[in-house]
């Protein structure tokens, strides 16, 4: 999934700088990401579950969106992003490889457009054929 707003940041200082608190061997074969405090019973840290980051998520969202406090979920999230990478013009095909969505019908159901997007879409269309016109007419 493409990071977005600097996660991209936020990924490398975890990896970096809190990563390695864990006692992660990033070399082993199948070594999460994002360890869980848990210990596996050869000492290795065990993933971190789901419910992590939905609690996680519900907790920052109380803190920081009292208005979706109860609301926000990985899940609304998945819609967020893929809406947005379609409001930026990815393709819906290709956010559908992205979500691994079998049918484009579900990815379609994915994606939430703003009201104006089809008046926005077609005066673009216009746009465009008007330039294509330019300098052939006289």
């Amino acid at each position: 999934m493409p990071l977005i707003n600097g996660a991209d940041r936020n990924l490398r200082w975890f990896i970096k700088d809190v990563w390695g608190h864990f006692d992660a061997d990033h070399t082993r074969p199948g070594a999460p990401l994002f360890p869980s405090e848990r210990k596996n019973g050869d000492g290795s840290c065990s993933r971190a579950t789901a419910d992590v980051f939905r609690r996680s998520l519900a907790d920052a969202a109380v803190q920081h969106l009292p208005t979706w406090a109860g609301k926000l979920t990985p899940h609304v999230l998945r819609h967020f992003c893929a809406s947005q990478l379609y409001l930026a013009g990815m393709t819906l095909f290709a956010i559908q490889e992205l979500l691994g969505h079998t049918w484009t019908g579900t990815t379609a159901r994915y994606i939430h457009v703003h009201a104006t997007h089809v008046e926005d879409a077609w005066v673009a269309g216009q746009q465009r054929a008007t330039d294509r016109w330019k300098g052939l007419a006289q």
